[in-house]
């Protein structure tokens, strides 16, 4: 037996110094600027080019790579990469996730992002600044590995992105969005939905031939349903992670979600054959008459044939009944973690605060930003970097002690999905209720259904693992992590929309041992970049840096309502207050020009007569207000 286990030593010992000498450092430089585009051929905007061009290149490295990304911000506002699903074991740094890793890098400056890349399967990279990605800064980023269990399993291989497409620039969007005048907080609707950022592919392929797909979600708010007429295809990744190889024919994927399919084609050239992607048309508060929910593109057998459009209704849908990714196993094995060490419960809840605007809960905190990157904090309060108090109040902080097994209970409240990622991590999707499929909606008509550690369905011994997962609505979801990953990293709806109302939380994990090797691993060049932009990099949550538990001055959410607000009541209260300052603006002006002319009888009594309206005019405004 000891023979044996030195010899598989050995054995991992020597591969892992053959995949070091296959290393190498692949650079790319982004200049990043705006360009003009029209995807959709319906309309003309600015977005978010990189070297001149749109769209964007797509990252391509190989298993044990240096990727090394130069980024110089020719844009008029700030932007960062955040590289989706990359671990960041030890490079915290290059997380990209504005003020919780890293400063804004303002217009004019650059940034290095470098690290290892010792993962392998199929990423994306986007910025991570406010309303940032859906201008179009977002792109495919690629890990090709030799040894994956499917190496040998397909002949070529495609990248295929799903999104939705806004004609209005997201600045200026954001500010109707979060605003007095939407306290139901509905997202704004996209005008296109686009495959390959575009409509109307064609994928040629040839026949008798196996394609290995890989499928992203780069869109910022619509999940949608993916599957091809007349073919079923091998799910054999998902999120970065392998697995074993299941059938399917349908699939549901939520924004920043990822899966990798195999699809053999027919043994024949006489026919194409549509591939569908159909929007998610229940996360849409409305549906404009003039937005196609269902795209058709194509598996193109023959460039001569006909090109049919797929047979759809725009309630499909409802119809669809999409493969359930919790039921997936890694092809690793990995086993159910065993209990939990930590055990944090967050309920999903979408409410008002005093200035009226709808700001999204993970229980009672709205995620509001820190004036000092969180993970500078670290760097900063020595030995008080494990009270969670020096990372403010409001950014929802966890302290997470190196290798715990950590277990998160997501309630949701809301009557819409969620699709959450935790940066820096995989987790095993433990228990969801509602299931994928027919019953994803059973529970978004009646009361919120938490989850129950006393009564749930029995969890799986090898629990799938991704990413990110998306919490059904007024339904729940459980997964667990080994906190083996020492760094700041933010737990978050992908929802951008719903990320800028504020549902996200960070997780400080292991911070005596970020002092170490991550902060080693951030260079001088990032804290350059804060003083350009005029941000602290040392002291607490509110840059604080002589009284660390000092948290006065931290930014923070808006006040609560008073007890008994509805967004019905606070529609009103807005409208009604518009109604009187119009009134009152519109008396005064009367009354001025009144002033030109004598005063007569008739005259005294117009404007006397006037007091009666005004009562009732706001009698009915307090009836409002109560509604």
């Amino acid at each position: 037996m000891a023979v044996s286990r030195s010899l598989s030593l050995l054995l991992l010992a020597v591969l892992g110094l053959a995949q070091l000498c296959r290393a190498k450092t692949v650079t790319y430089d982004f200049n990043v600027t705006w360009v003009t585009a029209n995807p959709d051929g319906l309309a003309e905007r600015k977005v978010v080019g990189i070297n001149g061009q749109w769209p964007l290149p797509v990252i391509e490295v190989d298993k044990g790579d240096q990727l090394v990304v130069n980024m110089h911000n020719a844009l008029d506002r700030s932007a960062t990469i955040h590289f989706h699903g990359m671990f960041q074991n030890g490079t915290n740094g290059m997380d990209g996730a504005a003020m919780v890793t890293q400063c804004p890098v303002p217009p004019g400056s650059d940034f290095t992002y470098n690290f290892t890349v010792n993962q392998n399967g199929t990423y994306w990279y986007h910025c991570h600044t406010d309303f940032c990605y859906p201008d179009g800064y977002r792109q495919a980023l690629i890990v090709h590995d030799a040894e994956s269990p499917f190496v040998n399993d397909y002949d070529e291989e495609m990248t295929l992105t799903m999104s939705d497409w806004y004609h209005e620039m997201t600045e200026d969007i954001s500010p109707q969005f979060l605003s007095v005048y939407n306290p139901t907080g509905a997202e704004p609707i996209p005008n296109a939905f686009l495959f390959n950022d575009t409509l109307n592919s064609s994928l040629p392929v040839k026949p008798n031939t196996t394609y290995l797909l890989r499928l992203i979600n780069i869109g910022a708010f619509v999940a949608q349903y993916f599957y091809i007429e007349d073919h079923t295809f091998r799910i054999v990744e998902i999120d970065g992670v392998y697995t074993e190889p299941v059938e399917a024919d349908t699939l549901y994927i939520a924004v920043a979600q990822r899966y990798s399919i195999l699809v053999t084609t027919k043994n024949t050239t006489d026919k194409n054959y549509p591939i569908v992607t159909v929007a998610d048309s229940v996360l849409l508060d409305t549906i404009t008459p003039d937005l196609k929910l269902n795209q058709t593109n194509w598996l193109e057998y023959n460039a001569d044939v006909d090109h049919p459009q797929a047979q759809m209704t725009v309630d499909v849908a409802s119809d669809l009944v999409p493969f359930d990714d919790i039921t997936l196993v890694p092809t690793d094995g990995m086993p159910l973690l065993p209990e939990p060490d930590l055990d944090i419960q967050v309920t999903v809840q979408m409410l008002n605060l005093d200035n009226g605007d709808g700001y999204a809960f993970l229980d009672n905190i709205s995620f509001t930003s820190p004036k000092v990157p969180s993970l500078y904090t670290v760097f900063s309060v020595g030995d008080l970097a494990t009270n969670q108090a020096v990372y403010g109040e409001f950014t929802h902080p966890m302290i997470l002690e190196h290798n715990q097994v950590v277990q998160i209970v997501l309630n949701n409240n809301d009557t819409g999905s969620h699709p959450f990622h935790l940066h820096g991590h995989n987790f095993q999707l433990v228990d969801r209720q509602p299931p994928y499929g027919e019953h994803f909606y059973d529970y978004a008509d009646g009361d919120p259904v938490p989850y129950d550690p006393n009564n749930h369905t029995a969890f799986p011994a090898t629990p799938a693992r991704r990413d990110t997962f998306v919490a059904p609505p007024q339904g729940y979801f459980v997964i667990r992590f080994v906190a083996d990953n020492p760094g700041v990293w933010i737990f978050h709806c992908h929802i951008d929309w719903h990320l800028s109302q504020g549902l996200a939380m960070i997780m400080v994990e292991a911070p005596t041992k970020i002092q170490g090797a991550n902060q080693e691993a951030v260079p001088q060049q990032h804290y350059d970049v804060c003083a350009a932009a005029g941000i602290p990099y040392q002291g607490n949550a509110a840059a604080n840096t002589e009284d660390y538990l000092d948290l006065s001055g931290q930014n923070e959410q808006p006040g609560w309502l008073p007890a008994g607000f509805t967004s019905r009541g606070i529609v009103a209260m807005v409208f009604s207050c518009i109604s009187a300052v119009l009134g009152m603006a519109f008396i005064v002006v009367y009354g001025l020009s009144d002033m030109k002319f004598k005063p007569t009888t008739n005259d005294s009594q117009a404007t006397g007569s006037s007091a009666p309206a005004a009562t009732e005019s706001s009698s009915e405004t307090a009836q409002a207000y109560r509604d």
